[in-house]
C-alpha cells in the first residue's frame, strides 16, 4: 500500500446549508482515525465568520479546525484554501491559503473563481500526497443553479478530482425526500453518476415508520440510503457559522446571567460555547430590536466590520443599555472587535473593512484603534493579570492596533513578554484581543470569579470535544453502512475488516 497518495477521497455534500455536512465529516474523520488511518479534512471553499489560526500561521474556517482535531492532527491552511468572510451583504474578504487577498464584491469573486480553483487543487494535491484519506466537505448545496458556473465548492471540485460524493439531508427540517430527489434531479448526468448514496440526518422517532419512505427513495433514484443518523440530544461541536442557543442549565446552583448582543457581522461566537456548557451560566444571545435584560455580564463579541457594528449597537440602543448596566455595577467584556468598540475612536484610514473613515467608539476607556492592512494571526498563551493569574490560551485574528492610557492596565500577560487588553481602574470593564479566552478551565473559573461567581470548577473544552467526537463516531458506526460508504477500506486497510463485518 502506498503512503504517498491518498487511497480514499470522499466528498460530503448537502441538500441545504446546515444539513449536517461539517458534523458528518468530523465524525467520519474520527471513525477513520480510530482505525489508525491518516485522515485529513478538506473544504475547498468556506464562507464563515468563525475562523481559527493554524499551525502554519494562517486562517481557516472553524469547522475545518474542529475536523482536524477529530482526526488527531494540527489544523493547516491547506484544509480550507479559500475562506470568504462577509463584511457586507454583497462583499467579503477573500482569504487564500490562510492570508487575506482583498475585499471583493460577489460578482467580482464569481469571475475570480477560475483562479481560486488553482489554489484549491494545489492544496488538495498536497494533502492527498501526505494523508491516506481525504474527507471533503462541500458548501451549501450543489443544486444552487446560479452558482454552478465555475463552481469550486461542490460538484466542480468533485468532477475536477474525480471523487465520489455522498449527499446528506436534514430530516428535522422537513421535506427530506423532496430535498434529496430534487437535488439529484438538478445535477448533470456525470454528477449524478458519482453519487455513492444518501445519508439522512437528525431523525427522531421509530425508524420502522420511515422505512417505506427509504424504500421508495432507493427505488426512485437508484441510489442506496447509506443510513439514518438519529438526533443527538445535548450534542455539542463548534458551529461553522450559525449561532446555537441550546444549553443545559442547573437550577440547583447560583447562575451567572450573561448577555451577548448579536452584531450584524458577529465573528468567532464560538468563544462563548464553553459558557453555554457551564451549568452555572445562563447565556443569552440578544437579537436585533431586543432589549438587553438585567444580567451580571455583557460581552461585546468580535466583528468583521467593527465601525459598522458599533453603529449597529447604537441603532439597537444597546449602547444605552450597556452604560446603564455599568452604572448598576455590572461587568462588561469586549473581545477583539468588541474590545475595539470600548474605546474613544475607531479609525480606518485605508478602508480595510469598509469605506475609509472613522467613527466614535463607546467611549468607555481611554483608547483609540487604527485599522491597518496587515492582519495579525497568532496563537498565544499567557496568564490573566487579575484574580488568580490563571493560565490562558487563545489566538489573535484582527487588523490594526490600539493605543491609549487604558493599556497601562493590561488584562493578560503573554508568555512572549507582551501584554494584551485592558482592565479598567474600577474593575468593571475588561477588553482583550484574545479569542478562546474561556477555553482553559482555569481562565474560565477566574473570569467568572471576576464577575462575582465562585464555582467548584469549569468545564474543560478540549475534553468536552473529545467526548463528542467519540460519541459521534460511535453513532456513525452504529447507524451507517460503512461497507457502502467506504468500499476502499476492504482492500486498502485490512485493519478495518472487523468494523465492516460488524456493519454487515
Amino acid at each position: 500500500m502506498s503512503t504517498s497518495k491518498a487511497e480514499l477521497t470522499l466528498m460530503i455534500q448537502g441538500t441545504t446549508s446546515d444539513a449536517g455536512k461539517s458534523v458528518l465529516v468530523a465524525g467520519l474523520c474520527r471513525v477513520l482515525a480510530r482505525l489508525d488511518i491518516r485522515v485529513t479534512p478538506f473544504k475547498p471553499q468556506n464562507m464563515a465568520l468563525n475562523s481559527a489560526v493554524t499551525i502554519d500561521g494562517g486562517e481557516i474556517g472553524r469547522s475545518q479546525a474542529v475536523q482536524a482535531m477529530a482526526s488527531g492532527i494540527e489544523p493547516h491552511t491547506d484544509m480550507n484554501p479559500i475562506l470568504l468572510k462577509p463584511s457586507s451583504d454583497t462583499g467579503a474578504q477573500v482569504i487564500i491559503h490562510g492570508h487575506a487577498l482583498s475585499n471583493m464584491e460577489a460578482d467580482a469573486y464569481h469571475d475570480y473563481k477560475k483562479v481560486a480553483m488553482d489554489a484549491v487543487l494545489s492544496s488538495y494535491t498536497r494533502l492527498s500526497d501526505t494523508y491516506q484519506a481525504v474527507l471533503v466537505e462541500g458548501a451549501g448545496s450543489p443544486a444552487e443553479i446560479n452558482l454552478r458556473e465555475n463552481d469550486i465548492a461542490n460538484m466542480g471540485f468533485a468532477e475536477a478530482v474525480d471523487c465520489p460524493v455522498v449527499i446528506v439531508a436534514d430530516i428535522d427540517r422537513g421535506g427530506v425526500f423532496a430535498h434529496l430527489v430534487g437535488t439529484l434531479d438538478l445535477l448533470a448526468p456525470s454528477e449524478q453518476a458519482r453519487i455513492r448514496g444518501f445519508v439522512i440526518n437528525r431523525f427522531r422517532g421509530d425508524i420502522a415508520l420511515l422505512q417505506p419512505g427509504l424504500d421508495w427513495l432507493e427505488k426512485k433514484t437508484g441510489k442506496p440510503v447509506i443510513g439514518v443518523l438519529p438526533y443527538l440530544q445535548g450534542f455539542y461541536l463548534d458551529a461553522e457559522d450559525a449561532i446555537s442557543v441550546e444549553q443545559t442549565l442547573s437550577t440547583e446552583k447560583p447562575i451567572l446571567k450573561v448577555a451577548v448582543p448579536v452584531l450584524s457581522r458577529i465573528s468567532n461566537h464560538t468563544d462563548f460555547d464553553i459558557l453555554r456548557a457551564h451549568p452555572q451560566v445562563d447565556l443569552q444571545y440578544i437579537g436585533p430590536d431586543q432589549a438587553i435584560p438585567s444580567v451580571d455580564l455583557i460581552i461585546i463579541p468580535g466583528s468583521k466590520n467593527v465601525r459598522g457594528d458599533c453603529e449597529w449597537l447604537r441603532r439597537n440602543d444597546w449602547d444605552i443599555a450597556i452604560k446603564k448596566h455599568l452604572r448598576y455595577g455590572g461587568k462588561l467584556l469586549g473581545i477583539c472587535g468588541g474590545y475595539q468598540m470600548l474605546g474613544q475612536w475607531i479609525d480606518d484610514p485605508g478602508g480595510i473593512e469598509a469605506e475609509a473613515g472613522r467613527c466614535a467608539g463607546l467611549g468607555l476607556i481611554d483608547m483609540t484603534t487604527t485599522l491597518t492592512a496587515g492582519k495579525k494571526l497568532e496563537r498565544v498563551a499567557g496568564n490573566l493579570s487579575f484574580s488568580d493569574h490563571a493560565p490562558v490560551r487563545g489566538y489573535e485574528i484582527h487588523c490594526g492596533a490600539s493605543t491609549g492610557s487604558a493599556l497601562r492596565r493590561p488584562a493578560v500577560n503573554l508568555d512572549d513578554g507582551r501584554v494584551d487588553g485592558v482592565i479598567s481602574a474600577d474593575n468593571q470593564i475588561m477588553g482583550t484581543y484574545l479569542h478562546g479566552l474561556f477555553d482553559a478551565p482555569e481562565a474560565c473559573y477566574s473570569i467568572l470569579k471576576w464577575c462575582g461567581v465562585t464555582t467548584e470548577s469549569s468545564p474543560d473544552l478540549a475534553q468536552l470535544r473529545e467526548r463528542q467526537f467519540d460519541r459521534l463516531a460511535d453513532c456513525i458506526e452504529e447507524h451507517l453502512n460503512l461497507d457502502v460508504l467506504f468500499p476502499e477500506l476492504k482492500t486498502a486497510w485490512p485493519a478495518a475488516e472487523a468494523l465492516l463485518c460488524r456493519e454487515g
